[in-house]
């Protein structure tokens, strides 16, 4: 008799640990689920904002970069002006290869131009990467006006 009432008991209890290990489990699985749900919206939400601060460029900043670059391009036009009637004094036969150098920088500010005014600033654009490749192409071209005008005057 002892026996068996030592294992009912013994039974018992494993029977009455393995519902009660089981029942926190499934919370601790749902409460894992769940915040494993709402990181994934935190991180989501938070990619479409980082996309959204990467691409777009506040109206202010945009303005502001429009008008300095307007600024440089027509600087250069001025240059390039400067470069033509420099070319047009000296007379020498050399001016043609100048004349077709002047063309393609020419050819090239424009295309700034064109380049800057064609932008479309919104989420679909990405603007530091604009940003970046139009001042590259910027600085190339006062460069080779700079570099023009040194090699010019030797």
């Amino acid at each position: 008799m002892k026996k068996s009432i030592f294992t009912i008991a013994i039974a018992s209890f494993a029977i009455s640990s393995i519902v009660t290990s089981c029942k926190p489990n499934t919370e601790k699985e749902q409460d894992a689920q769940e915040n494993v749900d709402s990181a994934k919206v935190a991180v989501t939400e938070a990619e479409a904002d980082l996309d959204e601060a990467k691409r777009a460029a506040t109206a202010e900043e945009w303005q502001q970069f429009k008008e300095d670059t307007n600024t440089k391009i027509e600087e250069n036009n001025a240059k390039i002006a400067d470069l033509k009637l420099e070319i047009k004094k000296t007379g020498n036969d050399i001016d043609k290869t100048y004349q077709k150098n002047i063309d393609a920088m020419e050819q090239k500010n424009k295309e700034l131009k064109i380049k800057v005014d064609s932008y479309k600033n919104d989420v679909n654009s990405d603007w530091k990467s604009f940003k970046r490749e139009f001042n590259h192409d910027m600085d190339e071209l006062g460069n080779s006006l700079k570099d023009f005008t040194v090699n010019n005057k030797n």
